[in-house]
């Protein structure tokens, strides 16, 4: 989107020459730039602006399908903006493993609260739905807004029966094909960045839909808030595997957990290393 509005600025800049004759004037030579510059920032922020006031106006109440494929395609066009205004830089590796022919359960270490930013942004075609802690209904409510017409899930942590009903509609979601399902199986973000131990139940998810489960890794997204404005962050995204329901069905829930928790473990501490 951004090279679109670089388009337009320039058009801008044409229409403007045509009504003021203004690549004619001494001070084009300086000013066009500038006028090019100040249309391109102007329609970025009403860009971002407008994307900010139509989550704001969420109705946290309304029926979260109504407006979906809208909010699905105003995250994938302006994500990228805010990333790259950021000042992030995504080393992403493996994302061609993804299923585009089937809906799938997506499980990835929590490092901070961009994650699912970040997932969103490297993977703009999957139609995800993220399982988010409740508490982001009262200490994030913008995000709740938007996570809403996602159709994403807000999860109990502390009471095991309100969890397992949101399992359960996790899984009709997927069976109804209206999304992918996303989760950190870790339970919470890891104030050390290093991979916490897994909540094994969220791996029900994919038994009871009898979908891939998509292994993921973030790496040094906790540094891009400080580094806000001041440096640029380089954060890893990778893929490490797809693992089909025939390959899984016969392991217990626990035994897979352990697995795939091993498998991420040792690329973290990679990614980790290299960062040092």
């Amino acid at each position: 989107m951004l090279y679109v509005y670089l388009v337009v600025s320039a058009v801008l800049v044409l229409i403007g020459n045509a009504l003021f004759e203004v690549l004619r004037q001494s001070w084009s030579w300086w000013g066009v730039p500038l006028i090019f510059i100040c249309n391109f920032l102007m329609l970025v922020i009403l860009h971002i602006g407008l994307a900010l006031l139509s989550i704001q106006l969420i109705d946290i109440k309304s029926k979260p399908e109504k407006g979906t494929g809208f909010y699905r395609w105003l995250i994938k066009i302006t994500l990228p903006m805010i990333v790259k205004f950021a000042g992030v830089k995504i080393n992403s590796f493996g994302v061609e493993k993804v299923p585009t022919d089937t809906r799938f359960m997506l499980i990835c270490n929590h490092q901070h609260d961009f994650d699912p930013a970040i997932i969103y942004h490297e993977l703009p075609d999957a139609e995800i739905s993220f399982i988010g802690k409740k508490d982001i209904l009262t200490e994030m409510p913008f995000v709740a807004k938007a996570m809403h017409k996602l159709r994403c899930m807000f999860i109990d942590r502390e009471n095991n029966r309100e969890g397992a009903k949101t399992i359960v509609n996790a899984v009709k979601l997927i069976k109804s094909n209206e999304a992918s399902v996303a989760i950190f199986p870790e339970g919470y973000t890891s104030p050390s960045c290093e991979l916490l131990p897994f909540r094994s139940g969220a791996f029900k998810i994919a038994y009871k839909a009898n979908v891939p489960i998509v292994v993921c890794v973030l790496n040094n997204t906790r540094s891009i808030v400080p580094n806000l404005l001041r440096r640029k962050t380089v954060v890893d995204f990778r893929v490490l595997d797809v693992i089909y329901p025939e390959q899984f069905k016969d392991l217990h829930t626990v035994e897979l957990a352990e697995k795939i928790h091993s498998q991420m473990d040792s690329v973290i501490r990679e990614l980790r290393n290299e960062k040092v």
